[in-house]
Parts: structure tokens; C-alpha cells; sequence
């Protein structure tokens, strides 16, 4: 996939508000595809030269997904290694297109974004990390460019329910999504879009997701500050609808999952909303795959940062010697 600046695409732009602070405090730079739109990443690193490989952290998709939810994990290694971060499209400071969000768009962004991250570094592999649905995007360019990463994180993924599953034991086409056309139409009437998504996004609305996410009342509060900037800006809820009308969600994430090839660590919560994991055992018993389960919510490194770190830095330690 081309690289370029930004370019003509066959979407509806949306004006992305100037008056909106970044998700996170580092040098930018944008990625433009003619189908994509334009994404914004993130990259840093030491001072000093590092032999360590780039990592790559992919956020999670939800009414306010951005970068912002994978600061914690930028701010520790931006000190010991090049680090890179994106908003994928509809979030954040990406375009936020007025069209239908799907695992192809998606994974596409997460193809050009690594793409041109080991480009920088000398056309190695690279490591990365994602979080919730992201994982699946993440799967999915694992088993299409099987040279992009060395190794995957996976922190709370999706595709591990009992409704997945059920789905892995089917056939059927591998790109099937659980989309409900009907729902997206029923939020993109244009009397009520904005409205509604303005009442799911009030700060008391933002904490009770949250809470649930976090499986306390305890939150980070800084997220839902950012959470609630993010998603009052112009075409917030163009992605959104996609997510909660089930477009993103692949039928078989497991499959996907199970055809990765890299060594995969896999870490998940206890508390919450999102803990059904009834499906993980189709790949514990895989020897590339390494799975944690700590005693936190859906976001353990808002939680426990130094437990997640010492987690991931053992498992690459292990993995590829470093």
C-alpha cells in the first residue's frame, strides 16, 4: 500500500477541530491513503540510539477511543525504545469520515501505520501491542503480512467469547462481520445522530463506561477528561455507529488468532464488563501463544502498569532474547 500525503478519497471528509489537544504529548506526523483517509501517529524514542525494535501500540475502538488509552504504555517505553502510537480512522485526530467503519478499513490503517514505521527502522519487523477490538485488526495483518510484526501483544482481546466460539467450529466466509444494518440506519437519522451521541457522551455517561471497563468506580480520570474532548468534536460519532452497530466485530476473530505464527502474549482482567474468555483455551495449549490473567479490569496498564511491563518485557525476554 502506497504511502503519500494526504490525498482525494471517495469519503466525506470531516474537519478535524483545531482546538483539540492531541491524546498524546509527542512528535506527529500523518499517513494518507486514498481509501483510508488520513491517520495521525505518534513516535518517540531515546535520545540515544537503541537497539531495541520499534513497538507499535493500537487502541481499542469505542465512542472515544484514542490514542490517549495506550498513554501509559508510550509514556514507559518512549525512555528505552522507539515507540509509535495512531489513531485509527474515525478517532481521534485521524479523519473521521461519515461512512461505515469495518475490520478491512481498519486493519488497512494498522497495515499502513507499521508499514511505515519499519520503513524508518531498516525494514525490520517490528513489536506490537493492541487493546480490545483492536487485537482482531491486529490478528488479521499478523496472518496478512506475516513479516510486519515479530511479536504481538494482546491486551484484553476480543474474539474470545462463547459466541466466537461457537462461530470457529463453522465455515463461512472470513471476512464476515456481525453487522446489523438496520441498527446503523436507526442512529444515522439525521434528527436524532448528533443528539443521541451527545447524551451517550456526557461526563456522568463516560464514567459509567468506564466503570464498567474498569470493573470499579475507581477510573483514571485524566482518560475520561480526554475521552469526553474527543467526542465532542465534528464527527465523533461517525465510528461509533459503525462499532455499536456490530460492523467492526469479525464473526471468526478466533480463527484469526489461532493462524498467528509470531510468539503472541496475551494478558486480561478479572473485573467488569468484559471478562468472558471461555474461548481462550483454542490457543493456551499453542507453544507460540503466552497468556496472563490479572486482577484488574479491561485496562491493566491504567491499573497495574509495572505488573503489565514485567509481563510483556519477560515475555519478549523469552520470546526473542531480548
Amino acid at each position: 500500500m502506497q504511502i503519500t500525503s494526504a490525498t482525494q478519497s471517495d469519503h466525506a471528509a470531516v474537519p478535524r477541530a483545531v482546538t483539540m489537544p492531541p491524546p498524546l504529548a509527542a512528535p506527529r506526523f500523518e499517513l494518507a491513503d486514498a481509501r483510508i483517509g488520513r491517520i495521525t501517529c505518534y513516535g518517540d524514542g531515546p535520545a540515544a540510539p537503541s537497539e531495541q525494535r520499534p513497538l507499535l501500540l493500537i487502541h481499542s475502538v469505542n465512542a472515544a477511543a484514542t490514542a490517549y488509552e495506550m498513554k501509559p504504555l508510550f509514556e514507559h517505553y518512549r525512555h528505552t525504545r522507539p515507540v509509535y502510537a495512531l489513531d485509527l480512522p474515525g478517532f481521534g485526530l485521524s479523519d473521521r469520515a461519515d461512512r461505515i467503519y469495518t475490520p478491512r478499513l481498519m486493519t488497512d490503517a494498522v497495515l499502513l501505520a507499521a508499514n511505515e514505521i519499519r520503513r524508518r527502522h531498516d525494514d525490520t519487523p517490528i513489536d506490537a501491542i493492541a487493546l480490545s477490538l483492536s487485537c482482531e485488526f491486529a490478528a488479521r495483518a499478523g496472518t496478512e503480512s506475516a513479516n510486519l510484526f515479530r511479536t504481538l501483544g494482546l491486551i484484553s482481546p476480543t474474539g474470545f467469547d462463547r459466541r466466537a466460539e461457537v462461530a470457529a467450529k463453522t465455515g463461512g466466509d472470513k471476512d464476515a462481520t456481525r453487522a446489523m444494518p438496520w441498527l446503523r440506519n436507526i442512529f444515522t437519522v439525521p434528527l436524532w445522530k448528533h443528539r443521541f451521541f451527545s447524551l451517550l457522551t456526557s461526563r456522568a455517561s463516560i464514567r459509567f463506561f468506564l466503570r464498567k471497563t474498569f470493573g470499579r468506580k475507581d477510573i483514571d480520570e485524566g482518560l475520561l477528561e480526554y475521552d469526553y474532548i474527543t467526542t465532542h468534536q465534528p464527527g465523533a460519532e461517525n465510528a461509533p455507529y459503525s462499532f455499536v452497530s456490530g460492523y467492526m466485530f469479525s464473526v471468526h476473530a478466533l480463527k484469526l488468532y489461532q493462524a498467528l505464527a509470531m510468539p503472541v502474549w496475551m494478558v486480561h482482567g478479572v473485573r467488569g464488563d468484559f471478562v468472558d474468555y471461555h474461548g481462550k483455551h483454542a490457543v493456551e495449549g499453542l507453544p507460540n501463544w503466552r497468556i496472563e490473567v490479572m486482577q484488574t479490569g479491561a485496562m491493566p496498564h491504567f491499573e497495574q502498569l509495572d505488573k503489565v511491563v514485567a509481563g510483556y518485557d519477560d515475555f519478549l525476554a523469552r520470546a526473542v532474547g531480548e
